[in-house]
């Protein structure tokens, strides 16, 4: 077993890289591993590909946060012989909250001793995202969180609920036609939010019953509001309770839909922004091995987040 630590120095508030080396090397002693230091955005992306298409049995751990992650699992998908994990040194770290104990992947002696699952991946256009995409409002708060991270005392949900109230200011809604089980849903929307994990945004968990094993998407359209509305909607948006607002959010299972925009959109893959005009989004057949501490639960129930 080779074990494969691919550091990403642009995580979090600042560079944990030293932390992360020291940690690796006092707890891997005598065991087969590597240390990777990404320097650009995608690297993750390619050296876990490039580790996983040697065929050799290897676990790769995503040094970061969900960003990280999400570049490291899309390197991996589909490989039976790479596992990936994350160890944990973002800035939301959201997509391990769906485990009962989402601090043990910040012990890196507890990561070491693991078992797994296969996870479900979005593919959005060109893109893998292990996590959750969204489209409008919400992926702008999303990918504009990064610019306020770094700033003193913005961390985690500060520097989302930050980019919130700056992205409310600068305009609420947008023309979508989204194509879904069969049906056109034509209208102003706020944002699409498509879920195969529980968390995002620093602590937010529309759909708390999400279940990233089982070969669905869960889907929000949440239809235009008023900005004297939205504290409102996104209250009980964020603590899942979406189904108490019947007349503005639209829930849906499925395992693909295609959203038409007037003009060329941000959207946010884990945090990571792309843009595009159509966005097709589908469940990947291709599977992630996703290992984490022995002893943990991730299902809804059984992790207590129901």
């Amino acid at each position: 077993m080779k074990h494969l630590f691919i550091i990403n120095p642009a995580a979090g508030s600042r560079d944990h890289t030293a932390e992360y080396t020291a940690q690796i090397h006092r707890i891997c002693q005598g065991l087969d591993y590597r240390i990777e230091v990404s320097q650009a955005p995608g690297q993750c992306r390619r050296i876990a590909r490039e580790a996983a298409e040697t065929g050799e049995e290897v676990r790769i751990y995503a040094c970061g946060g969900d960003g990280t992650l999400n570049e490291v699992a899309a390197g991996a998908a589909g490989f039976d012989n790479a596992a990936v994990t994350v160890y944990c040194g973002g800035s939301g770290n959201d997509f391990v909250k769906i485990f009962n104990e989402p601090k043990a992947f910040f012990d890196l002696e507890r990561l070491m001793d693991a078992e797994e699952a296969r996870f479900d991946m979005i593919r959005c256009n060109d893109d893998l995202s292990l996590n959750i995409c969204s489209v409008g409002l919400d992926a702008r708060i999303g990918t504009d969180v990064a610019h306020y991270k770094r700033l003193p005392f913005l961390h985690g949900f500060s520097a989302y609920a930050a980019s919130t109230v700056i992205n409310v200011v600068r305009g609420i809604g947008e023309h979508y036609a989204v194509d879904i089980n069969g049906q056109t849903v034509d209208g102003e929307m706020t944002f699409v939010c498509v879920c195969n994990g529980r968390f995002y945004g620093g602590g937010f968990n529309p759909v708390p019953d999400a279940d990233p094993a089982d070969g669905k998407l869960n889907v929000l359209l949440v239809k235009k509001v008023s900005r004297l509305q939205v504290p409102f909607v996104v209250g009980k948006y964020k603590s899942g309770r979406y189904r108490e607002l019947g007349s503005i959010i639209q829930s849906f299972e499925t395992d693909r839909l295609t959203i038409h925009c007037d003009r060329e959109t941000p959207i946010n893959l884990d945090g990571e922004e792309r843009r595009a005009q159509t966005v097709e989004l589908s469940l990947e057949p291709r599977k992630l091995r996703f290992f984490y501490p022995k002893g943990l639960c991730w299902k809804a129930a059984s992790a207590g987040r129901l």
